[in-house]
């Protein structure tokens, strides 16, 4: 059974010519695949139809086994599916970085005991431990594009979907971000205009381009 389905998704913004007009895909157990397109071509606009922050005006979304119609139904699948936004900006926003990684915990229900050991849990296993008591909007782009994938992981998604997380990384950090994702179980869907880092995490997947979607086993590097 697919994680993720859309089947037929059309989409347009008040006004504007149609953003996707009969989309479809599937992600897999396991699977780790890329959406490419030029910008502008749609593919943050699907991110958020999955989620559930859009609502398209026809087609259908089904996560784990069942469609998703109504707002109480995308609240499950934002528990099962941990998006890391573009800007970590949007993302982060509690004084400390281990309240920003113990607050999806606590929003499922965790206590607060239960919520820190979590916190030095996913901190210790991306080795960022350092950077736990760190005031968060002091963080350079790169700590902050790790410390809100450590918040998204805390929460053990099922489903990670991931909008080009190299945005802002230095070097060093870029590194230690393929290391980690190429160390997760979980399935992957990722948005990157980085073809070397596609390449390294999810080399396949759908090209996104006159409102539809391709699957492409596998990516040109360019």
């Amino acid at each position: 059974m697919p994680l993720l389905e859309l089947n037929d998704i059309h989409f347009s913004y008040p006004g504007l010519d149609p953003v996707l007009a009969g989309a479809s895909m599937t992600l897999e157990p396991g699977e780790r695949l890329s959406l490419i397109g030029p910008n502008g071509a749609g593919k943050s606009t699907l991110l958020k139809i999955i989620m559930g922050l859009l609502a398209p005006s026809r087609g259908t979304v089904t996560a784990f086994g069942k469609t998703c119609t109504e707002e109480a139904d995308f609240h499950e699948v934002r528990c099962r599916v941990g998006l890391v936004f573009q800007d970590a900006d949007d993302q982060l926003f509690c004084p400390t970085v281990a309240e920003d990684v113990a607050f999806g915990p606590l929003n499922l229900g965790k206590s607060k005991q239960e919520a820190l050991a979590i916190v030095d849990s996913v901190l210790t296993r991306l080795g960022l431990m350092h950077l736990r008591d760190r005031v968060t909007h002091k963080l350079s782009g790169g700590e902050k594009r790790l410390v809100t994938l450590a918040s998204v992981l805390a929460m053990e998604p099922e489903v990670l979907i991931l909008d080009e997380p190299t945005n802002a990384l230095d070097p060093d950090n870029y590194t230690r971000l393929t290391e980690i994702l190429k160390d997760l179980d979980q399935a992957i869907l990722l948005v990157s205009h980085d073809a070397d880092f596609r390449a390294e995490i999810a080399p396949g997947g759908y090209r996104l381009q006159d409102r539809i979607l391709a699957r492409v086993p596998a990516f040109e590097n360019s």
